[in-house]
């Protein structure tokens, strides 16, 4: 079975933080060794520590999103350094920038101030940083700019943008990992973007519980009491894929993929094992590109490292 390692994901998110230990077990039954949970706001900090006190394979990462930004307390980042001091093995985020429908909502100047805030605690620290950015790369570019190298790394989750940044962002010491959220991209695009980025700076992730990859609906895992799923899949396959192609009721599924379910579908964690199926990463296929490659993965935490001892696992271990 091929390991992996979940470059992001929020396992403290309300609508699943209740069946985080199940999740938590069923990825790890299917080969997930290790997820970097997010915290976002002072609120769930606390949660994010106590899933990494719970559960080795957690990975903490604490950091104000731009989300919620608007909300933060005075004290604030005295706070997030307190849960440094008190966590050693955290990383910082998730942090960053949107210009996106939620984010226009948020004071631009403000989120960049916050921004800096957190990736100067990162530099000085020497802690990687994971980094959200939604319609705003060119603002992000500069900052990283005047404030890098950052010799720790700098995850852009569910990375998005353009091709011709790719480079840039590589030379700060970026690393790119990519979610359900890239088959949003037109094929074109994403084989451009794709191609400029070198193998050994790939990271995948399944930002989960969002992002469920567009797979055909017999290869997911679902959420056990997502309601938004149709009334045939709620109670179905939330331990183990289905390898028949139906339903119970001979109901066939074989030509559905998960664009047709409702959006708010929740995204199991174990998921992660489809994104290498989906239709735009396809294309990595071709290039042999590397997903679990060892001298990447001490961006996050050494005992991932040490758990990717081997050589180079590449996609055609999945073929």
């Amino acid at each position: 079975m091929m390991k992996l390692f979940d470059a992001h994901c929020h396992l403290q998110d309300p609508r699943i933080i209740s069946k985080a230990p199940q999740l938590i077990k069923t990825a790890r039954e299917k080969g997930v060794v290790f997820f970097a949970v997010n915290g976002v706001c002072e609120q769930d900090w606390h949660l994010v520590k106590h899933l990494a006190q719970t559960h080795p394979c957690v990975i903490p990462s604490f950091g104000l999103h731009p989300w919620h930004v608007a909300e933060r307390s005075p004290n604030w980042f005295n706070t997030l350094k307190e849960y440094f001091d008190s966590t050693p093995s955290a990383v910082v985020g998730e942090i960053g920038l949107d210009k996106g429908s939620q984010g226009r909502k948020i004071d631009f100047s403000e989120q960049v101030e916050v921004l800096r805030q957190q990736l100067e605690l990162a530099k000085e620290l020497n802690k990687p940083a994971s980094v959200h950015c939604v319609r705003a790369f060119g603002d992000l570019l500069e900052i990283m700019k005047s404030m890098g190298p950052f010799p720790a790394g700098v995850i852009l989750h569910s990375y998005l943008g353009s091709a011709e940044m790719v480079p840039e962002f590589s030379k700060l010491g970026a690393y790119f990992s990519f979610s359900g959220f890239l088959m949003s991209l037109k094929a074109n695009k994403a084989k451009k973007m794709l191609k400029m980025v070198s193998s050994d700076r790939i990271l995948l992730e399944t930002d989960a519980p969002d992002a469920l990859p567009k797979s055909n609906i017999d290869s997911l895992l679902f959420v056990e009491g997502d309601t938004s799923l149709p009334k045939e899949l709620q109670g179905q396959r939330t331990t183990s894929f289905s390898r028949s192609g139906s339903s119970p009721g001979n109901t066939s599924h074989a030509s559905i993929d998960a664009s047709m379910l409702p959006k708010e579908t929740l995204n199991h964690p174990a998921n992660i094992h489809n994104l290498p199926e989906c239709s735009s990463l396809i294309l990595l296929w071709h290039w042999g590109l590397v997903f679990a490659n060892p001298a990447r993965f001490h961006v996050i935490d050494s005992r991932v490292t040490s758990t990717f001892k081997r050589p180079q696992l590449g996609i055609s271990a999945l073929c």
